[in-house]
């Protein structure tokens, strides 16, 4: 009669059911089941799983005993790695996003000033503007920057950008009373259009740098410095 191969749930469960059973394992990943009326059967190589150990009248609360004895290798748990979310690519579109609010503060701030009128030295929409009052205004109110207080001075402390990379919000100079001074300020807003206060006899007004008076008297574009410094930084 051929050995019958249980495995060794399969053989616990047996013992349990039976009562008695004599088995033994020896780094075999089976346990052969001999009746005591038929010959040995052939030897069989032996799968190494578990140590050695010696069972004798094992039931179902001896199973757990055995697992205690495998040879196991336990391996630690492997935290996944989280991607690093502060890329600089997320912090240049972070800085982009935060200029880019200053500017669009900064031209409605001065598009609800138009028809403002025109006061020399004046510094307040409730009695009027000249130019350099007009574009200090609109800075500290729109954005909380300080600018120096007339138009020359602005000049002076803005950092110099190129007629085709202006943006909205930076400043434009002109020379309205003399080839060699700087005497009008505005705030570029788009497409060679600037607002500001022009002069006597008018208020806060668009007018064009590509044609006309303007456009014959102007020097040059400025960045002002914390407006550069926040590009920079964000």
């Amino acid at each position: 009669m051929p050995s019958h191969r249980l495995t060794v749930a399969a053989a616990v469960v047996a013992a349990s059911l039976c009562g008695s059973l004599h088995a033994a394992v020896t780094h075999s990943a089976y346990i052969d089941v001999q009746p005591a009326t038929t010959a040995a059967a052939p030897a069989v190589a032996p799968l190494p799983i578990f140590a050695s150990v010696s069972l004798a009248g094992a039931d179902a609360a001896a199973f757990p005993a055995l697992l205690a004895h495998r040879n196991v290798a336990h391996v630690a748990p492997v935290k996944p790695i989280k991607p690093d979310m502060a890329t600089a690519a997320d912090e240049e579109a972070e800085d982009v996003v935060g200029v880019t609010d200053l500017r669009k503060a900064l031209i409605a701030m001065a598009m609800k000033l138009r028809d403002t009128r025109y006061v020399r030295g004046g510094r307040d929409p409730s009695t009027g503007f000249d130019c350099s009052g007009f574009v200090r205004y609109v800075f500290a109110h729109a954005v909380g920057m300080q600018l120096p207080t007339n138009s020359a001075a602005q000049f002076l402390a803005g950092l110099k950008v190129k007629r085709a990379d202006m943006k909205p919000g930076d400043l434009v100079f002109f020379r309205t009373s003399g080839k060699h001074r700087v005497s009008h300020v505005g705030i570029y807003i788009s497409d060679g259009r600037f607002i500001h206060s022009p002069t006597t006899g008018k208020s806060v007004e668009i007018s064009s740098l590509e044609t006309g008076y303007w456009a014959k008297r102007f020097v040059g574009a400025k960045r002002p410095e914390a407006m550069a410094m926040a590009a920079h930084n964000g």
